[in-house]
């Protein structure tokens, strides 16, 4: 357990101090003449929130020139109704940022900006990839010191666009060197791209807007919920190795590689919202189908099924359907915590400080709990919540988790604990069951998790469960700081131009 996402959402650490697996951020991109563009990005931004918190930024372009605005917080402390106001195009692209490589400074949030003579060029990145030294290595000498994959990748992108090449070419040139986990938007003075990564490991879509209001336009974004937040209908998917290009011929379509599908199973899990669809299946019915495995793979007796808010939910309805045990809310999320500053000292620790679960007493109080919550991975927040619901009468505890154990960490885009801070690496199932002080602790087995997402187990990239990364990474490429030397932490906004 112990997941954080600093918006309030989803968010269920007892503890600020305690931080667990951190998203791949979010991208959006729209190219739609006569729109709102700048409005359309933010709330695609909006809905794709849980996927990084730590920065903001939108790119968009009248034709002539591009515009950057970005800050570090999150999406509406970023944008007010006078900044979207007054920025006034019709293409632009999105981010939201949590660091996988690179601080969490302003210098690094994104877009990433190339400005020249010749033009400009913004991109937007959710992933990670895993040959970065060798790419920087590529640069010119009056490019070296980017500190991000991202930075490193605008700036190959746009020297091969000023050499002559086009920047549909030059990613074509471009992309099949680049290693590791990529969704990517990026724009020019006039077109909008788009390209994934061969394996697909993060889960990028096209849309069409306006086909019942008679406008035209393009979406492309994370997830489906982003189409749908902007009234855009769900076209396809971004196919692996694929790479679109949009303006007003529409849009078109050229491979770079060969599609090898893998994509991420903790998107199931964890990551995507439940009301985004993956492949063709609802991450919502999905985490319910598991839950249901879950019941029927480790029954036990008991009188309520609560979930952990809101990640545990789909999974607890699952498990509550299938083993006939009565579904409650034991527990109460406090919506409009946020980011806090504020830590409390070991006192306040020690008199039980809860900013953002408490139980619900009436309903826990003498009742034997089946508690279910989407994983483990130091195991220090489900101790906390196992005590407290102790604390609050509950008889027995039983936890119930709806993925197999974190085993290994992620270099594609999500920013685990280490293996050694793992506690399904160094701990049995019964020692972290000791360990968490619950009457018994089960996960659901990896074959279950792969079945309930209706994907093929060879199509899914599930490195964290079993150690098997589909890509191999070598040790100098691994480290969230491996291209920083020092860095600062400046405050502020900054309005970037580019003149074609």
């Amino acid at each position: 357990m112990g997941v954080s996402y600093s918006d309030g959402r989803l968010t269920m650490d007892l503890d600020p101090l305690e931080r667990g697996p951190q998203d791949a951020c979010g991208v959006f991109g729209v190219w739609a003449p006569g729109e709102e563009v700048s409005k359309l990005t933010y709330f695609g931004l909006y809905a794709l929130q849980h996927r990084g918190q730590e920065s903001a930024g939108i790119a968009l372009s009248d034709g002539e020139r591009i515009v950057v605005y970005k800050d570090m917080g999150l999406v509406s402390q970023v944008f007010n109704e006078a900044t979207l106001d007054s920025l006034r195009g019709h293409l632009a692209i999105g981010h939201c940022r949590y660091s996988t490589t690179g601080s969490p400074v302003w210098e690094n949030a994104q877009p990433t900006f190339y400005t020249a003579r010749e033009g400009g060029l913004a991109l937007g990145h959710n992933g990670n990839l895993i040959n970065t030294p060798e790419l920087a290595a590529m640069l010119p000498d009056t490019r070296r010191g980017a500190t991000t994959d991202t930075e490193v990748l605008t700036n190959l992108l746009a020297e091969r666009a000023r050499s002559g090449s086009s920047v549909e070419d030059a990613a074509l040139e471009l992309l099949p060197q680049v290693r590791g986990a990529f969704s990517l938007v990026f724009m020019d003075e006039g077109t909008l791209y788009a390209a994934r990564d061969p394996q697909g490991i993060r889960p990028f879509v096209l849309g069409r807007l306006g086909e019942t209001s008679g406008a035209g336009g393009w979406v492309v974004a994370s997830e489906t919920a982003a189409l749908d937040i902007v009234g855009a209908k769900v076209v396809r998917e971004i196919e692996p190795g694929e790479l679109l290009t949009i303006d007003e011929r529409g849009v078109r379509s050229r491979r770079f590689a060969p599609a090898r599908r893998k994509g991420c199973l903790f998107e199931y899990v964890y990551l995507a919202r439940p009301d985004t669809t993956i492949a063709g299946r609802n991450v919502n019915s999905t985490r319910v189908e598991v839950g249901r495995r879950l019941a029927k793979e480790h029954p036990v007796e008991a009188d309520l099924v609560i979930p952990v808010p809101e990640s545990g939910t789909p999974a607890a309805v699952g498990y509550a359907e299938a083993s006939g045990i009565p579904f409650a809310q034991g527990l109460v999320k406090n919506s409009y915590v946020g980011r806090t500053f504020i830590q409390p000292s070991q006192t306040l620790r020690q008199l039980g400080i809860r900013l953002k679960l408490n139980p619900l007493r009436d309903v826990i109080e003498g009742r034997r709990l089946v508690v279910v919550d989407d994983s483990i991975v130091r195991g220090n927040t489900q101790r906390a919540l196992v005590r407290m619901l102790r604390d609050a009468g509950a008889a027995e505890v039983h936890v119930r988790i709806s993925s197999p154990p974190v085993l290994w960490p992620c270099y594609y885009g999500i920013d685990f604990a280490t293996r050694a801070e793992l506690i399904a690496a160094n701990m049995s199932v019964d020692e972290i069951a000791a360990s968490v002080n619950a009457d018994s602790l089960a996960y659901v087995d990896l074959d279950e998790l792969i079945a309930a997402s209706e994907v093929p187990k060879d199509n899914l990239c599930r490195a964290c469960f079993d150690g098997v990364y589909p890509i191999e990474v070598r040790d100098d490429a691994r480290g969230k700081y491996l291209l920083e030397k020092s860095c600062g932490t400046p405050e502020g906004s900054t309005l970037a131009t580019s003149d074609k």
